[in-house]
């Protein structure tokens, strides 16, 4: 069982297809797409009982976790205890995603490259703090907790930090979330991501990747959970790979180890890349969205294979086959996204994009009519996704099966790898 229900869920569930050691996948609760490729069930996320009374009933052995919010709240540790096999972290090692404070004080222990900062619970605190630095010194005031990829503020100066710090500790723009929050200084670069699958010993590194997190192109407007994605990015050199591995993948798996912590599951690093020199921005603790969806694209290992070897501490058994093509992703929006957006609109086209080689559609917010008909059904509809002979192939591959589908309002950014292949000039 895969819990999700975004193209991220989507990527995975038609990855478990493929084994031939997989007979059923079901997707809670899913999306339209996920239906054609897999079985949805009408299941929350967060209703762990009901989750568990269905594995029990329908013979699932396995269930592998899509977004955060059930990883920090403890899914993979009441599923474990009903017997059932999960892939994703338990509730303290999901704190690396649930709680950026605890992730920083993770990667000090471990002394991994990361912007130095300071930690708050009250606002005055950390308004005397920002009048001490210097008035024109970028910062970024950052909430402590989980707020859908949008707790962090980027501020140039000093009266943008004061009133970011005002939103999240006073405002209480992000709830909860801010109950304890951060200022760090501004890391400058270009940003990648690199994900690795660990066991809790061992560490397989994926090729990296990297997102676009930007509405529009040449990354304008405001942060999206994603308007894009492609894997490999040459921004990210087999040097500077090297050092991701050396300096922040192996002594993060280290200090958590110090730290009592049992991780198992995806470790996802967000970094930022400064004249070859990479320091994390974040970690996430599952698959990104987009960022699953070129991966899933190019991974030739049976999944279900490293699943288990996760489960039983056996990766260093697993050797990790990628195809060498590269894969671009590109998300078909709903009209006003990442504002507010309507629902309801049928897509059409999804049969001749499917009928293009190397091309697959992954459904992200889609739901069915009362016709059965595919309607856009979120913010972030589809991820088209494409392999290609070169980068530069991948992306015309994607776009063209783009231009297949059709709805009101849809819309993507046009620029999706532009900077991978202008790196490959």
């Amino acid at each position: 069982m895969i819990i999700g229900s975004g193209g991220r869920e989507h990527a995975l569930a038609w990855k478990f297809t493929q084994s031939p050691r997989v007979k059923r996948v079901f997707v809670a609760p899913g999306n339209a797409g996920t239906g054609i490729d897999a079985e949805n069930v009408p299941l929350n996320a967060l209703d762990f009982p009901a989750i568990v009374r269905f594995c029990k009933q329908n013979s699932v052995d396995t269930v592998v976790v899509g977004p955060e919010v059930p990883l920090c709240a403890g899914i993979t540790d009441f599923l474990t205890e009903h017997g059932l096999r999960v892939f994703g972290p338990n509730k303290v090692a999901a704190q690396m995603e649930g709680s950026k404070l605890f992730c920083k004080k993770i990667l000090r222990d471990g002394a991994v490259p990361t912007a130095d900062f300071q930690a708050f619970t009250d606002a005055q605190t950390a308004v005397n703090y920002v009048l001490s630095r210097e008035a024109d010194a970028p910062c970024v005031v950052k909430a402590d907790g989980l707020a859908a990829g949008k707790g962090v503020i980027v501020c140039k100066n000093r009266p943008e930090a004061l009133e970011a710090v005002k939103e999240i500790a006073a405002d209480k723009k992000f709830g909860d979330a801010g109950n304890s929050f951060f200022i760090e200084d501004l890391l400058e670069g270009e940003e990648a991501s690199v994900l690795a699958i660990t066991d809790g010993k061992t560490l397989a590194v994926l090729p990296p990747a990297q997102d676009h997190k930007r509405a529009y192109d040449n990354d304008e407007g405001p942060n999206t959970g994603g308007m894009g994605a492609y894997s490999p990015a040459p921004l990210v050199t087999p040097e500077v790979m090297q050092t991701v591995i050396s300096k922040i993948l192996v002594p993060t798996l280290h200090s958590l180890h110090k730290n009592d912590v049992d991780f198992r599951g995806v470790l996802y690093a967000g970094l930022m890349i400064n004249n070859g020199q990479p320091k994390v921005l974040e970690y996430n603790v599952r698959f990104g969205d987009p960022e699953c969806q070129p991966l899933m694209m190019r991974l030739k290992t049976d999944i279900s294979l490293i699943v288990d070897a996760v489960a039983e501490q056996r990766l260093d058994e697993i050797e990790l086959e990628w195809d060498e093509r590269p894969a671009c992703t590109v998300v078909m929006a709903s009209e006003g996204y990442p504002g507010d957006y309507k629902k309801g609109f049928i897509i059409r086209g999804l049969e001749d994009a499917a009928k293009l080689p190397n091309v697959k559609v992954f459904h992200s917010g889609t739901a069915l009519n009362s016709a059965a008909q595919v309607v856009s059904a979120g913010g972030r509809c589809l991820t088209v996704t494409a392999l290609g002979d070169s980068l530069a192939d991948a992306k015309y591959n994607a776009y063209e099966a783009v231009k297949c589908i059709r709805w009101e309002g849809a819309w993507c950014r046009k620029d999706i790898a532009d900077k991978g292949i202008r790196a490959q000039q």
